[in-house]
Order: C-alpha cells, then structure tokens, then sequence
C-alpha cells in the first residue's frame, strides 16, 4: 500500500507544484493588495482636495456623463479625506451589433470634493503595470488570467478549484507517507533491528519531523518538504480546502453543503446569472435603491451606516451593505451586514448577516475568512503570507525530490545495463 501512497503523493504532487508555487507566492503579496495598491498608485487614490463631499450619485453622472458606453456598478457612499473614490462601471451593449462596449476600464476613480475624475483601470488586466500589478496579481492568484472561451469566463476558477481538489486529497498522501513503515514480524528483521524495534511508533516517527541542517543538501531538501509539511498540516489543509470551496462555490461546494445541512440561500444562490451581453437593466434606480436600503435597515435597528451600494446587471439584483468607515471587510472578513432588493421590482430580496444563521450558514462565511487569514485580523494575514512562502517552498522541495530520485533512477539503470553488458540504447526513464 504505501508504493501506491508514494506513486499517488508523487503524480499529485508534480500535478500541482506549479500552480501552488504560483498561488503560494501571489497569496503571500495580496494578502496586502489593499495596502500595496495604495502605496504603488498614489495618482489613483490620493487627492489633494479638501471641503464638503458632492452627492455619491452626482458623482456617479459625472462618471457616466464622461462616458456614455459606461455605467456605473458600484457605489461608494462614504468618503475619507484626502482619498479618491472609487466608483465600479460595466460596458453597456453596444446596439449596432449586440455586443458589450470595449471600454479597457472597469474602476474609476473619483476626486469627492472636485467632482473630479483622477484615473481609470481594468481591474484583473493582463499588465504589469503599477495601475495594475496588484489586481493582476490578485486575479492571477485564483484564476491564473486563463481567457474565456465559447463565451464563459469561469474557465480559470474551475481549473484552480480542480487543483484545490487533488491538494486537499494529496494532503492525505503526504501525511500519510511521514508515518513510521511497519515493520515485519519475522526473526531475522527483528534480529537485525533490534534497537530499532525496542522503539516506540512516536520514537520513529519523531525523525519525520527535525530537520538535518548539516546532513547535505538531498537531506536537507528533503527535511524542509517532510517537517514543514507536518508542522503546518493543518494550516495546508484549511488553504486547500478553503481554495476549492471558494473557487468551485456555486458549482460543488454550496449544493454539497446543501445535502448534508441546513443552508439558508442567499438571492445569488436561487438565480441563474444571464449572460455578460445581455445584462438585466433595472427598472428601479440607484437612489431608490439606497432608499429602501437605508428604511429597511432602520426597521431592523441596524445602527452602522449604509457604506456602498451596488447593481449586479447578470442576477438583477442591488446589494446594499452597511459598515463605519474603514470596516468594510467587516468583523473578521466576513464581510459587513448587507440587504438585497429586486432590480426590476424592487422587492426585498434577502440579507447577508455576519456570523448568524445556522452552523451551516457560518461554515460558509468562514471560507474566505479563513483562507485569507482576516478571521484573525493582522496576526492572521501575516500568518497567510508566511503560508503562502512555505507553500512555494514546498512546491519546489518536492520537485527537486522527485527529480533527485529520478536521476539516482536512471543511474542505477545505467550501471545495470553496463554490468550485464547491454548494447542497447537505454530507453527513457520515466518518472
């Protein structure tokens, strides 16, 4: 059995090296996007303004009035001084031939005293850019940029759940293969371990945890991916795990969950989202919207302000949520309160309440928690930048494992071949 753990750890593990190295490495930088993009684009999120705020919705018509392809999405409804605005817009379809407008932005931002528009970018672009680097990073990290095609752009997000998968199933591999080999019970093993076999199963297993930082480079390596995994199993596990629910949520996870406990459905989880060109227009405005927020809210007694508002055109919903200024990650990352209105009736279409509901319920909430490390403010995001270096490190140590024994393989192969006299061409080795 433990031949096929080997084979199954070491087919796994060459599967996903790459792609964790990529995560592991990205997941360690955007554990600070928010605070490394403000610091690379001064230019987009500082002003030098100071006085009253105009309206967030009189700053929304500028931003539509500077581009009648675009329409604003996402709206920030508090303001800090000296920063800019951040306004989210969506392509409109362009009547001609039915297609979305091309319009290389999708965030713009906004000076909220000026009324000022300071700059523009497509969050998620392909670029290196310093406008860009952070949300390229970021989307990189989760969906690799792989494009859309045959008109669905979830193509990444899929892939990237798929090799959560097989990491949550090679966690049990690895842990597997660390445990002590079970040793035969016959005479002449016993005889010839002796002092081996008077040892406890925690005395041979307490090697796969040290690391021998004077044993060589081969021992070393191969301690740093045995140890570290084991001192971090856990941890490794939660990411794995927490990467698959969050990246195939809709398609695995939530119905999954729905199986074997009570979920409340949220209105994104009860509707089936259109596709991108054909966007639902809402009947009711984003002042209507705010409205009915704001007095929904009061009849709740909910005493944080509303903080932004936005309009999904491919569920045809508004998503209200409520924070003081600076929360809006809110308790733990979970997110701040929320309410959800029907974009063409507006009828009340559900809420978003953190850390309530049933166990179910809270399980889901915790997934992005847990697998940024905000559930445990900044000792965890500092934690998950740690993680996400390890993670790399394993990814490499693993692949020089492999590619070590491969050679010895082959070596061996070699000298077999010679010894015997073969006048063949050695055939390649596999892995």
């Amino acid at each position: 059995m433990r031949a096929s753990f080997v084979l199954l750890h070491r087919w796994c593990g060459l599967t996903i090296a790459l792609f964790l190295l990529i995560s592991g490495l990205t997941g360690a930088v955007i554990s600070w996007d928010h605070e490394l993009d403000e610091w690379l684009n001064e230019s987009l999120f500082k002003v030098d303004s100071r006085g009253p705020y105009k309206q967030p919705v009189e700053l929304a018509q500028v931003v539509e009035q500077a581009d009648p392809r675009a329409t604003v999405t996402f709206m920030p409804l508090q303001f800090e001084e000296g920063h800019a605005a951040l306004f989210g817009v969506s392509p409109k379809v362009n009547p001609a031939n039915g297609r979305l407008y091309e319009l290389g932005y999708n965030q713009v931002f906004v000076d909220p005293v000026a009324a000022r528009i300071v700059g523009q970018r497509e969050w998620g672009a392909v670029s290196l850019s310093r406008e860009n680097l952070m949300p390229f990073l970021y989307k990189l990290h989760y969906s690799l940029h792989i494009p859309e095609m045959w008109g669905i752009d979830e193509w990444g997000v899929w892939f990237m759940g798929i090799i959560a998968v097989i990491w949550v199933v090679d966690c049990f591999f690895g842990f597997y293969l660390t445990l002590p080999v079970r040793r035969e019970k016959k005479l002449a093993a016993v005889a010839a371990n002796a002092a081996d076999n008077r040892k406890t199963w925690w005395q041979r297993w307490q090697p796969s945890w040290r690391v021998r930082w004077s044993g060589g480079s081969y021992k070393l390596n191969f301690d740093l991916h045995r140890a570290f995994s084991l001192w971090t199993w856990g941890l490794l596990f939660i990411l794995a795990f927490t990467a698959f629910s969050l990246n195939l949520y809709r398609e695995v996870f939530y119905p999954a969950m729905s199986l074997v406990s009570k979920v409340t459905p949220g209105p994104f989880d009860v509707r089936t989202p259109v596709a991108p060109n054909k966007p639902i227009q809402a009947s009711l405005s984003f002042p209507a919207a705010i409205e009915k927020a704001k007095a929904e809210a009061n009849s709740r007694g909910w005493q944080e302000p509303i903080g932004s508002v936005f309009y999904s055109n491919t569920f045809g919903i508004y998503g209200a949520s409520f924070f003081h200024p600076g929360d809006d990650h809110g308790g733990g990352g979970v997110g701040p309160a929320a309410l959800y209105f029907d974009g063409k009736t507006g009828a009340y279409a559900g809420n978003k309440l953190p850390w309530q509901g049933t166990a179910a319920d809270i399980f889901l909430q915790m997934q992005f928690p847990l697998h940024s490390g905000r559930i445990l403010g900044l000792p965890g995001r500092i934690l998950i930048s740690f993680m996400g270096l390890l993670v790399a490190m394993l990814s490499v140590t693993g692949v020089v494992i492999w590619w070590k024994k491969r050679k010895a393989r082959v070596r061996s192969e070699i000298q077999v071949r010679n010894s015997l006299g073969a006048k063949t061409d050695l055939p390649a080795a596999t892995a």
